[in-house]
């Protein structure tokens, strides 16, 4: 894509099994793993979105293991 326009693709916010956070073009299949989260719209929409709900960026396996490890 050409740095000289404007990008008016329509994005997907997915997240997978991990609880991370990507976009994803609407117009193609979700890749495997990966599962809407609810938000559609241009990039800066999402982007913005994701900033505001992914808050804690350590995957969901890492997070159970450090609350494990805290609890013993």
């Amino acid at each position: 894509m050409s740095n000289d326009t404007e990008d008016t693709t329509t994005y997907h916010v997915v997240v997978n099994g991990e609880e991370q956070y990507s976009i994803w073009p609407a117009y193609k299949p979700l890749p495997a793993g990966w599962r809407e989260a609810g938000k559609t719209g241009l990039k800066p929409e999402c982007l913005e979105y994701i900033k505001t709900v992914w808050t804690d960026m350590r995957p969901l396996s890492l997070r159970r293991q450090m609350d494990a490890a805290g609890s013993a």
